[in-house]
């Protein structure tokens, strides 16, 4: 292991962010191109607020966003637990109804395919899903696109083009690289090294070796700031991919202003990004963490209890959900998974069973937390293991659909489980991202959907991957008025 002030020791010191950004907001207004991001799950909203988020969408749909005022807006794919077959497909479909919206509205757009900060997802499979989607068109190919995992708000920096994981928590000087971590090891996307590059060359099956891959290191990005970025992405073309090196919001404010530059003297460039880099290409301005009442809003006033979910399995959301469940007022209940993967009667057993005890538990005022059983299922076959997913998830919505008393506030742990509790458990069709609650997560409210069920309640997406032991358990106080 090694420490980020030992990495940047040799550097000059990182540039300022507030410097930078009105320069930013003054870039992207003037090239008229609404960011558009497509996240494989819902954890990517996690550094941006005032955002509108859609589960579902068609060409009208994205005709009338591509027309509103705001910056951005997020398409929410869930794609990390599909197979890479229909990842593929949702995002090339995807790509083509923005084409044909923006056709029809003469609206420009540019796309971060947004992913996880710790390197798992269909990569690089749905860059080139969207490209085929972005380009019969027009017949104007991309340079290249840029790859950009780093995410400060969960300890993940990108140094010498190693991608590393703070460590034991997010704020740790220690740091990991990302392949000696446990998400490193998923049965799905699971990876060999931290080296970019050679990661690139592993997720790509040799289709670009490590030595083709471009950098923008540091040394660049600190001591050539905006111009040397924009010169260096000049000279890529044949969709190569580019990596980022960043250490903090600075960094990345350089690579955004000097991306911006490249991209109106005519460049063309996808993103395939983790959160951080979203909240400054979108122009998005900081906000402070939301406090209690700006969460709650006019919900204060319901007399129910609460609902957490949590799905993942990563070994900090076992930590957080046992002290979630040591505090008073909480109920746990557990989805057994091998009961519901047994046969499809039992899953139906189970998702009454459960839904029956967490509609008692709300109807009480306490705080139900359902969760999956800690013994974690899987299969040698990364296929079946998205199938056991699937089934787990399905149960899992069965069991919410049994709940009819309105929740004070409803929180889900895990990217994949907080899509599915959304838009397959609340009928969800839009929401709008508030900010966050603590670093790196965030708030959605509640809005839109034809099979809508308590809109209006906050939304709290807490990613597996993000926060420290006691972060459940106070986010449940917080917002339980304790």
């Amino acid at each position: 292991m090694v420490t980020l002030t030992e990495l940047l020791a040799n550097l000059p010191p990182e540039p300022d962010e507030a410097s930078l950004f009105v320069e930013i907001q003054r870039e992207v207004a003037g090239s008229k191109r609404k960011l558009v991001v497509i996240d494989d799950d819902p954890t990517g909203t996690q550094t941006v607020h005032d955002v509108e988020l859609l589960t579902t969408w068609n060409t009208e749909t994205l005709a009338e966003v591509l027309q509103e005022e705001r910056q951005l807006f997020y398409l929410l794919t869930n794609s990390r637990s599909m197979p890479e077959s229909d990842a593929v497909r949702l995002n090339q479909e995807t790509a083509q109804q923005l084409v044909a919206a923006s056709q029809a509205t003469h609206s420009d757009f540019v796309i971060a395919s947004r992913s996880d900060s710790t390197l798992r997802g269909h990569y690089p499979a749905e860059i080139f899903a969207l490209e085929r989607g972005l380009t019969p068109s027009t017949g104007n190919h991309f340079d290249g696109h840029l790859v950009v995992p780093a995410f400060f708000e969960g300890g993940r920096y990108t140094i010498n083009d190693i991608h590393y994981v703070a460590t034991p928590t997010a704020t740790s000087d220690t740091l990991q690289p990302a392949n000696e971590t446990p998400f490193a090891q998923d049965r799905v996307f699971g990876y060999k090294t931290a080296y970019l590059p050679a990661w690139i060359e592993e997720k790509s099956g040799g289709y670009w070796k490590a030595d083709q891959v471009v950098s923008i290191g540091l040394e660049l990005i600190r001591r050539g700031g905006p111009e040397a970025v924009t010169a260096k992405l000049q000279t890529v073309e044949g969709g190569i991919p580019v990596v980022i090196n960043a250490a903090g919001y600075g960094d990345l404010a350089v690579v955004v202003l000097g991306l911006l530059q490249a991209e109106a003297a005519g460049k063309r460039f996808l993103y395939r990004t983790a959160a951080g880099f979203v909240r400054l290409r979108g122009a998005v301005t900081i906000k402070p963490l939301l406090k209690a009442d700006e969460v709650l809003g006019n919900i204060q006033a319901v007399k129910g209890g609460g609902m957490v979910v949590v799905g993942s399995y990563v070994p900090d959301s076992s930590k957080q959900l046992e002290n979630v469940l040591a505090l008073p007022g909480v109920i746990g209940i557990e989805l057994p998974v091998e009961r519901v993967i047994r046969s499809a009667t039992d899953a139906e057993s189970v998702s009454r069973e459960v839904g029956q005890q967490l509609e008692a538990a709300i109807k009480a005022g306490r705080v139900g937390v359902v969760y999956t059983s800690r013994k974690l299922v899987t299969s040698a076959n990364p296929a079946e293991n998205l199938e056991i997913g699937k089934k787990v998830s399905h149960a899992l919505i069965a069991a919410l659909h049994q709940v009819t008393s309105r929740p004070r506030f409803i929180i889900a742990k895990g990217g994949i489980t907080s899509h599915d509790v959304a838009q397959k458990g609340l009928g969800v069709a839009r929401a709008r991202v508030l900010g966050q609650l603590f670093p790196g997560v965030p708030v959605w409210r509640l809005e839109s959907g034809p099979q809508s069920r308590f809109e209006g309640v906050p939304y709290i997406v807490f990613p597996g991957n993000v926060g420290g032991p006691e972060s459940l358990a106070q986010a449940v106080k917080l917002l339980s008025g304790e």
